[in-house]
């Protein structure tokens, strides 16, 4: 957690750029780098704990015993999850797909390259620029893992067409990406029973919700859904 309150600096764009889905802003606040798109809070660099559950979770609910899984991550952001998947040995593939062109920049070669360098530098890692929705739709790839975390959560989307991957057709586009038995994980700002139930829907098994407790307001969430074997 922050050892200041979250809004004792005023924050200061370091840049801002008009991309193909409106517009994003990176922002500096004390010690902290901020995303803005389109006017919302997306995620800041103050308390990765969330994203980093993401990825954990979705380790932990694989069996020990699959060799060198395959995860894809949507959405970069701050690069948390990215770092925190790169860290465990036990992954193989880590593919990153991101479609703002500016946060891959930031990362490549701007502020936010002291946090994620070493995890885009790691063999394993690969960027994929693209819409996560057009990815899942079209790729042949399978996954035994999905980690997504492109919005502030199925009922608080960033964008309007991000609202696709948690219809009926987004997740079942979802379930074919994942190998029998692979897990898919969402992050969300709060917790949604209609998502989970949702996901009863598309067909996933052992849906359930681990919660991160902030300081102010609802917890953060991460949802996980298995495809059966």
């Amino acid at each position: 957690m922050p050892d200041h309150p979250p809004y004792a600096y005023a924050p200061v764009t370091l840049d801002r750029r008009e991309g193909p889905y409106g517009e994003v802003v990176l922002r500096e606040r004390g010690a902290d780098f901020e995303i803005i798109a389109n006017g919302c809070f997306l995620m800041d660099t103050s308390d990765g704990r969330s994203e980093r559950l993401l990825i954990d979770a979705a380790l932990d609910a694989l069996p020990a015993t699959r060799p060198a899984p395959a995860v894809l991550i949507g959405g970069l952001g701050v690069g948390f999850s990215l770092v925190r998947a790169a860290e465990e040995p036990r992954w193989g593939r880590i593919h990153v797909v991101e479609r703002e062109p500016a946060i891959v920049d930031w990362h490549l070669d701007g502020p936010l390259a002291a946090i994620s360098g070493a995890a885009l530098a790691d063999p394993r890692t690969a960027i994929l620029r693209a819409d996560l929705v057009a990815h899942l739709r079209t790729t042949t790839e399978r996954y035994d893992a999905l980690c997504l975390d492109i919005d502030n959560g199925p009922d608080w989307t960033v964008t309007e067409d991000n609202n696709s991957l948690y219809s009926p057709a987004g997740l079942a586009d979802c379930l074919r990406r994942l190998a029998p038995g692979g897990v898919l994980a969402v992050w969300s700002a709060r917790p949604s029973t209609a998502f989970e139930q949702a996901l009863r829907d598309a067909g996933f098994d052992g849906v359930r919700t681990e919660e991160i407790a902030v300081a102010r307001g609802v917890p953060d969430v991460v949802h996980l859904a298995l495809r059966p074997l």
